[in-house]
This record gives structure tokens, C-alpha cells and sequence, in this order.
């Protein structure tokens, strides 16, 4: 079970399972071209490594107490990415298919929720800005 956060292209290999596994739920998040009605270039996430390893290891220790799972794993990108580039990949596989799929769906919520790891957008028209981020300082 673990939680990474890397600047290098995810492989997403799934091996050495246990092997009362009955059901694996894999999720792929892909950066799209576009968003909000707006043409997407490529997009960088910003990360507080520190942090932000040290909360994806209590999601997935939380995932692990919650749900009759036997494994769970979680990679997301840091750096800059290009369209169609695998920003973040989450695996959970148990015995049966529910718990997989209620664990992949926990893992993503959270990550997206408490993570500290930030996304900006640039677009065709030469723009950037940071998605979601309220209190940024625009045009740094």
C-alpha cells in the first residue's frame, strides 16, 4: 500500500498481488485539452512534496481501516505535463469488486480534497492560470 508523488511519467504496472484478489478497480486520470469551454495546452502541478506525501499516506492507511481491501496504491505527477500525459493513477484490489471500487472512489475524493497539490492551466491563447485557487496571485 502506498501513496507517490513523482515528476517522471507514471507506469501504471499492477504485479506481485495477493493472491486472494478477486476484483481491481484502476483509476487514470489523463490532462484533456479542454476545460470550462476553454482550450487546454498542457498544465503543471505544483506540489508540497512533504505534505503532500505525508496526507497521501493517511488516506491510504484510512482506506486500508475502512474498506476490506488487500492492496491500494496511489501515483500522482508533479511538474509539467502535456495532453493525454497520466496525471494520476489510483489502484485498489480486494477480494471482491464493491470494496475496490468504494476504495478507488474514497482514494481520488481525498486526494483531491487534502492533498496540496495544485494545478495550473495553460491555454492555446498564451493565458495561465491556477485552477481553483481562490486566493492565488494572479500573473506570477
Amino acid at each position: 500500500m502506498s501513496f507517490q508523488l513523482t515528476n517522471q511519467p507514471i507506469n501504471p504496472l499492477i504485479e506481485s498481488l495477493h493472491p486472494h484478489t478477486g476484483g481491481i478497480v484502476t483509476f487514470e486520470g489523463l490532462v484533456r485539452a479542454i476545460n470550462d469551454d476553454r482550450e487546454v495546452s498542457s498544465l503543471e502541478y505544483e506540489a508540497y512534496p512533504e505534505l503532500a506525501l505525508h496526507e497521501g499516506h493517511a488516506i491510504i492507511s484510512e482506506v486500508r481501516e475502512q474498506f476490506d481491501i488487500l492492496e491500494a496504491r496511489a501515483i500522482h505527477r508533479a511538474g509539467h505535463l502535456a495532453i493525454g500525459d497520466l496525471a494520476v493513477w489510483i489502484m485498489s484490489a480486494a477480494i471482491h469488486r464493491k470494496e475496490a471500487f468504494e476504495a478507488t472512489e474514497y482514494i481520488i475524493n481525498a486526494i483531491k480534497a487534502r492533498v496540496p497539490i495544485w494545478k495550473k492551466e495553460y491555454y492555446s491563447d498564451g493565458e495561465a492560470n491556477w485552477v481553483r485557487c481562490d486566493r492565488c496571485i494572479h500573473g506570477l
